[in-house]
């Protein structure tokens, strides 16, 4: 009998060990998942920003979609639809981007005369903030330079050059976009972009040549677009690769309190975070946080309120604290102007609220003068599956402001929207869809007037119309 009570005793003590291991790696796990939702969110642009970074500059010299770091790479075409290193880049402009290393010192960027054509460039931190806005709307049409120093550099502005710039992280990224009506303009873009110049400050004066060839980091991916390769990291991979990323690209001071809860997961700045040496339990947390959040931005569109059918976020390229519109935005558009140079528009549902379907038709109409009010007259309408592009027939990825569209007698028009031919008579207007399944819309406007803009917002976004109101997407009965 002794012996058969002290087996119960130990049996008790044994179960009542493996009780507090299972709840504290529940607690362990629960934290995890919870903060690390936190800390995905808030971190998503920067990691999303990084691997772009690191894939669109794996080049050993300057071509149409990728080069070197402080060069251009310069899109000589409407953006190609097999081209998904951004997501839902626009097709009504030719584009020239560059990364820029801004640790060794600052960068001069040069931009020629416009001649009166429509151009904007913007420059933006690794946290998806602009901190510049160059071009018809802010510096005109004339040629300028401009310094873009890093957060470290102290010295005084050279002779020639009109304005300094301060990135808060050590890594810039200088977009540029052109308007284009079309193959007749080209010719005159590209030789503005070949008048787009980086030059390193210390070369400022010398009449510098990009090296010929620069070395290519054989680890860096480039079989897979940027957006897979964050939507394939695990809990603890994400993490590890947004604090070396933090490293270089420091939080804000007004961050602090989402640092304290970075903390929790085991995350600090300026420390390692190794994915190998997290515990199972927090790794579970981590996973889940990821899978969450993805899930999360994935789905948000449809949970949003809209304006008949569409969304309007307006501050877009300054977000402070607002970590979550961020992330949707690194999610859905990376790259996103500030208001005053442009406004994204976008629908994922019809009119009646129903998501938008491959299979249907639908028309969008605009009253006489009912088109999107802008300065600069630019704007287009383009259609997606998922972020990207889908191949269509008639290789038309957007109706744009510079193309030859057929009016209705009352000066209205009607934009079809549908995987087949509206027929022969209505094919000028037509924006093929992806053939099946949920596709989705984005409107851009550049220099959108006051119009656009004056609605009522609620966490960033237009819930109720203002001066202006976007029509909606109805469903055509067959």
């Amino acid at each position: 009998m002794p012996n058969t009570a002290g087996r119960a005793r130990q049996q008790t003590a044994a179960t009542a060990g493996r009780v507090r291991e299972q709840t504290a790696a529940w607690v362990k796990e629960q934290i995890a998942y919870i903060y690390g939702m936190y800390a995905y969110a808030y971190g998503f642009p920067l990691v999303m920003m990084d691997v772009t970074r690191q894939v669109m500059t794996a080049a050993p010299r300057s071509g149409e979609y990728s080069a070197p770091v402080n060069q251009f790479h310069r899109i000589r075409d409407f953006v190609s639809p097999d081209f998904k290193n951004v997501v839902r880049i626009s097709r009504n402009s030719l584009w020239s981007t560059a990364f820029l290393d801004l640790d060794a010192e600052p960068a001069v960027f040069s931009h020629p005369a416009t001649n009166g054509r429509y151009l904007v460039a913007q420059v933006m931190d690794m946290w998806t903030d602009n901190f510049a806005s160059i071009g018809s709307r802010t510096t005109g049409e004339e040629p300028g330079h401009c310094l873009i120093a890093g957060p470290r550099w102290q010295g005084s502005l050279p002779a020639g050059i009109e304005a300094t710039y301060r990135c808060p992280t050590r890594y810039a990224w200088v977009l540029v976009q052109i308007a284009a009506a079309g193959p007749e303009d080209f010719p005159e873009v590209h030789a503005l972009q070949d008048g787009l110049t980086i030059t390193p400050l210390s070369a400022w004066g010398t009449g510098y040549t990009p090296p010929a060839e620069t070395p290519v980091d054989p680890a860096v991916d480039t079989t897979a677009i940027p957006f897979d390769q964050v939507r394939l990291m695990d809990g603890p991979s994400f993490f590890q690769r947004l604090a070396v990323a933090m490293k270089d690209n420091l939080p804000r001071p007004a961050d602090a309190p989402m640092l304290t809860k970075l903390t929790r997961i085991g995350l600090k700045p300026w420390a390692d975070f190794d994915a190998d040496r997290v515990d199972p339990a927090t790794a579970k947390g981590l996973n889940r946080a990821a899978r969450k959040v993805w899930g999360m931005l994935e789905s948000a569109p449809y949970q949003m309120k809209t304006v008949n059918g569409w969304l309007l976020p307006v501050n877009l390229g300054r977000y402070g604290t607002d970590y979550n519109t961020r992330a949707f935005v690194a999610f859905v558009g990376l790259g996103a102007l500030w208001a005053e140079d442009a406004v994204y528009p976008s629908a994922f549902v019809d009119g009646d609220g129903k998501p938008l379907d491959g299979a249907s038709g639908y028309r969008l109409h605009f009253g006489k003068d009912g088109l999107f009010p802008s300065h600069s007259g630019v704007w287009s309408i383009s259609a997606y599956r998922e972020n990207f592009y889908v191949h269509n027939p008639i290789e038309r990825y957007g109706i744009t402001s510079g193309m030859p569209l057929h009016y209705n007698a009352d000066g209205s028009l009607d934009v079809y929207i549908q995987a087949q031919s509206p027929g022969p008579d209505r094919e000028a207007n037509w924006l093929p869809c992806p053939p099946s399944g949920p596709f989705n819309m984005t409107a851009r406007v550049y220099q959108p007037k006051q119009a656009m803009l004056d609605g009522h917002t609620e966490n960033n976004l237009v819930v109720r119309a203002g001066t202006y109101q976007i029509p909606p997407i109805q469903k055509m009965s067959h």
